[in-house]
């Protein structure tokens, strides 16, 4: 056993008042994810700026491909987070070493298992969801090129779940940071210079989460004992495996599972026709800003929970179930509100047509305005997670805010064929969601804490 030395940029998450060192924590995520949210928005950007309609619809769809392919592994990515945590709160160093080495290895292993994968199945996918002829090939172009970037991606996003797990966000933003400037300045060269269109994004994108990974590593290797990365010591503890990929499975298959309802419920709005889709659009990317909100406490609550039951801390456990929940849905729910309250500016962004406009603020009315109460499900699903309970929110979130939507994508044009009828499943799945997942975080934080009680005193 020993003791984790806390550098400057980390949190120590285990004495002292959470409030404040709960809010540090997650103020870099919410950044995080806002840059993450930009890379793509770069792209586009970009590329609308300097080539084709074409080259803007290939590279602005393909969000849900990249979505269903990659979220398995990311979801494996909580898992290493937990683990860690778990460790790190029981201060058993050598089992945060075997763990760092196990995650430098996973974490090139996915990154490859995507390449192979996104070069396979890109076209199929693109022919099933009916890409047009003339942006087909173009889509494939960019998702071959764009998958090449994998192993870095999850590089990053592995080593980033290294650093939630001592406490330290800002690093991974401003590694983060970094890359999106870099990625600014390689799609305007690759673009705007050498006219390479689609493939310059995606090049530039490629290139830029090789720096993302190369920033990570580096302090990786330079971070204090355990945690740090030793090349030299590079293996794959089966054990501690087994509990990454027992809770991170479950995670990863439920925003698998999103992604797929989510395409369902994009072809109910499709038949709206242009207008709904642009509107919709619109108000989805405010909606994707504020759920790094919610995300941000999710990681918080992972780590937090992770290190705390670790070292047996029961009752400060509970506190940050409690304060995720409340710094979740009072940040988010501030945010949908002001961003409602200035709707005429907000859509202003993307369009002045009138139709357009009326259903982004059919969508602001309906679904963005309720936002918060997917905070219910999400923060009580990462409580159990922290706790190693990874099933039971995975199940649950999946009937509740899938299963249930793709049953309203059927039902609804029975009932009243309209946009705003269609919308109406959000805020309601969120309500019913949370409700069931709190319900059963209450039940699981029981089980786990009398389990580890029990253990203990053997």
């Amino acid at each position: 056993m020993g003791t984790v030395m806390k550098k400057s940029g980390q949190v120590d998450m285990l004495h002292g008042p959470l409030f404040g060192k709960i809010l540090v924590f997650s103020v870099p995520l919410i950044a995080s994810g806002i840059l993450q949210q930009s890379f793509n928005a770069v792209d586009v950007a970009i590329i609308g700026r300097y080539s084709t309609t074409q080259a803007i619809a290939a590279v602005g769809s393909n969000g849900p491909i990249i979505s269903i392919l990659v979220n398995l592994f990311l979801g494996i990515a909580v898992g290493a987070n937990v683990v860690i945590a778990n460790y790190l709160g029981q201060r058993h160093d050598e089992a945060v070493r075997r763990s760092v080495s196990t995650v430098a290895v996973v974490s090139l292993v996915s990154g490859f298992i995507l390449l192979v994968l996104g070069a396979l199945l890109a076209r199929p996918i693109l022919e099933a969801m009916s890409a047009p002829a003339d942006v087909i090939d173009l889509a494939k172009e960019y998702l071959t090129i764009y998958f090449c970037g994998m192993p870095f991606m999850m590089v990053y996003n592995f080593g980033s779940a290294v650093f939630r797990s001592v406490g330290d966000t800002k690093l991974p933003f401003y590694s983060l940071l970094v890359a999106t400037l870099c990625n600014l300045v390689l799609d305007w060269v690759f673009v705007a210079v050498f006219d390479m269109g689609v493939a310059g994004v995606a090049w530039g994108t490629v290139i830029s989460n090789g720096v993302n990974a190369a920033i990570i590593v580096f302090f990786l290797t330079r971070e204090a004992e355990p945690v740090t990365l030793s090349i030299t010591r590079w293996s794959v503890s089966v054990p501690d495996l087994k509990k990454m990929l027992q809770i991170g499975v479950p995670a990863g298959l439920q925003g698998m599972v999103f992604s797929v309802s989510n395409i369902f419920i994009q072809s109910a709005i499709n038949r709206f026709g242009a207008d709904a889709i642009a509107g919709s659009s619109a108000a989805l990317t405010y909606e994707a800003y504020c759920y790094y909100v919610v995300v941000a406490f999710c990681a918080a609550t992972i780590a937090f929970a992770g290190q705390n039951y670790g070292a047996g801390l029961y009752d400060r456990c509970k506190r940050v179930a409690a304060i995720c929940m409340f710094y979740s849905v009072a940040v988010c729910g501030v945010a949908n509100f002001l961003i409602v309250w200035q709707q005429q500016a907000c859509i202003g962004v993307f369009t002045s047509d009138a139709a357009v406009v009326h259903y982004a603020s059919v969508r602001f009315h309906t679904v963005l305005v309720f936002q918060s109460l997917a905070s219910s499900y999400e923060i009580a699903g990462a409580y159990m997670r922290g706790l190693g309970y990874s099933l039971t929110p995975m199940l649950l979130t999946v009937f509740g805010t899938c299963v249930l939507r793709l049953g309203w994508v059927y039902l609804f044009p029975r009932i009243d064929y309209s946009f705003r009828t269609l919308m109406v499943i959000y805020p309601v799945t969120w309500a019913v969601t949370g409700l069931a997942v709190i319900t059963a975080a209450v039940m699981v934080q029981r089980k786990a804490f009398a389990l580890k009680g029990s253990r203990a005193g053997l």
